[in-house]
C-alpha cells in the first residue's frame, strides 16, 4: 500500500545529468537519440557503471533534500528515455540502423526491426533495485510505451506498424511485471507520440497501450506530452489524445501545463484517474517563485479534487542545467506546502 500526502510531489521521470557523466554540449539541441549513442558519455566504457551509480545516488539525494515525495532515477544511465530499453530487446539490429521521421518530421536514426521483438531479460530491473536500495521514499521507474517505440523504429519484418506494436507491447507488460515484483511502487509508461500521432494512436496505438498493461495490479501511470521544451519550442492550444485515455487501466496520468498554459477543462475528460499534474515550465532555466506554481494547481481545483492530483515537472528535466533543475524542484515541493497547509484550513 503507497502511502503518499495530499499533493504529493514527483519529477515525470528524467533529472538534469551532471556535465561530468554526458557531454551536454553534444545532448543540446538534438532530439533524443532512439539508436545508442555511446559518444555521448564523457566516462570511458569500463568505468562508466560506476559513474552512473555515483550519478543516480546524486539524483537521488538532490530529489529527497528538494523534498519530492515520490522518487526516481533520474534515468541517470539512459541517453535517452526510450533507447536504454529499446535497443536492449531481441530483433533489433544495432549494427545496421533504420531511418523514421520524429515528431518534427526530420528523419532520425533508429532501431532496425529485423525479427520477432522480444524481450530476454529484465532491463531496468537493477536499476529499480539500485534506487530502492538508496531511499526509503516511494519510487516510480519510467519505460519507454509500445506505440512510441513502434513509431521510433523502421519495421522490416513485421507486416504493419500494428503488429510491431503488439509485440513491444509484451515486451513492456514483461518488464513491467518484473518491475513491481522487485519492488517498484509506481511504473509509468512514456507514450509522447501518441499525441504527436493521434490518428495512429486511436488505430492501434490505445489497444498496444492496454496490452502492456493487461494483468498489471500495481500503480500504473502514462505519460503524454509535447515533447522536450528545449527540443519543441512551440506549444499547441490543446491534447490531440487525451479523453480515449478514460477508458485504459492505467491509474494515473500524466499531462504537461505550464508552459503551454493549458486549458484545464480536459481534465473533466479524465475523472475517474488520478492525474500527473505538470506545473514547472522546462523552456527556461528560469525558477519559478513558489506561489506561481501554486497558482498553476490551484487552476486544478475547479476541475478535480486534490485527492486526485500529483504535482509534477511538465517533462523530463534532462536538457536543463542542474542549478536550474534543483530550484524548480524545491519550487515545486514548497508549492505543495503552502497549499497542504491552504487545504488543511479550509477542511
Amino acid at each position: 500500500m503507497i502511502s503518499l500526502p495530499l499533493l504529493p510531489t514527483s519529477l515525470v521521470g528524467s533529472y538534469a545529468q551532471p556535465d561530468w557523466l554526458i557531454d551536454r554540449a553534444r545532448l543540446a539541441g538534438r532530439f533524443p537519440p532512439r539508436v545508442r549513442a555511446r559518444e555521448l558519455w564523457r566516462i570511458p566504457p569500463e568505468l562508466l557503471g560506476q559513474a552512473q551509480d555515483d550519478a543516480t545516488e546524486l539524483a537521488i539525494r538532490a530529489q529527497e533534500r528538494a523534498g519530492l515525495d515520490i522518487v526516481t532515477d533520474g534515468e541517470m544511465r539512459r541517453e535517452s528515455y526510450s533507447n536504454h530499453f529499446a535497443t536492449a530487446l531481441e530483433g533489433i539490429d544495432l549494427d545496421n540502423p533504420g531511418t523514421a521521421l520524429d515528431r518534427s518530421g526530420h528523419p532520425n536514426p533508429v532501431p532496425r526491426i529485423a525479427g520477432p521483438i522480444r524481450r530476454t531479460r529484465p532491463v531496468e530491473v537493477d536499476d529499480l533495485l539500485f534506487l530502492r536500495a538508496h531511499t526509503g521514499r516511494v519510487v516510480k521507474m519510467t519505460v519507454p510505451g509500445p506505440f512510441t517505440m513502434s513509431q521510433q523504429a523502421q519495421n522490416d519484418h513485421y507486416p504493419d506498424a500494428e503488429a510491431a506494436a503488439m509485440d513491444y507491447a509484451a515486451a513492456v507488460n514483461a518488464e513491467i511485471r518484473d518491475l513491481f515484483a522487485a519492488g517498484a511502487d509506481i511504473v509509468q509508461v512514456d507514450e509522447p507520440y501518441m499525441q504527436a500521432r493521434p490518428d495512429a494512436a486511436r488505430a492501434y496505438g490505445l489497444a498496444a497501450l492496454n496490452a502492456a498493461l493487461d494483468g498489471i495490479t500495481g500503480m500504473t501511470a502514462v505519460h503524454i506530452c509535447f515533447g522536450y521544451a528545449a527540443i519543441i519550442h512551440e506549444r499547441p492550444e490543446a491534447y490531440s489524445f487525451l479523453p480515449e485515455l478514460a477508458g485504459c487501466p492505467v491509474r494515473q496520468v500524466s499531462i504537461e501545463t505550464a508552459q503551454s498554459g493549458l486549458d484545464l477543462g480536459v481534465l473533466s475528460d479524465l475523472k475517474d484517474k488520478t492525474v500527473i499534474l505538470g506545473v514547472i515550465d522546462l523552456s527556461t532555466p528560469e525558477v519559478e517563485p513558489v506561489e506561481v506554481v501554486a497558482g498553476r494547481v490551484r487552476r486544478a481545483f475547479e476541475r478535480m479534487p486534490p485527492e486526485r492530483i500529483v504535482i509534477a515537472t511538465d517533462c523530463g528535466m534532462k536538457y536543463l542545467p542542474r542549478p536550474s533543475a534543483e530550484g524548480k524542484m524545491r519550487a515545486m515541493a514548497g508549492a505543495a506546502r503552502l497549499l497542504r497547509e491552504e487545504l488543511g484550513g479550509s477542511r
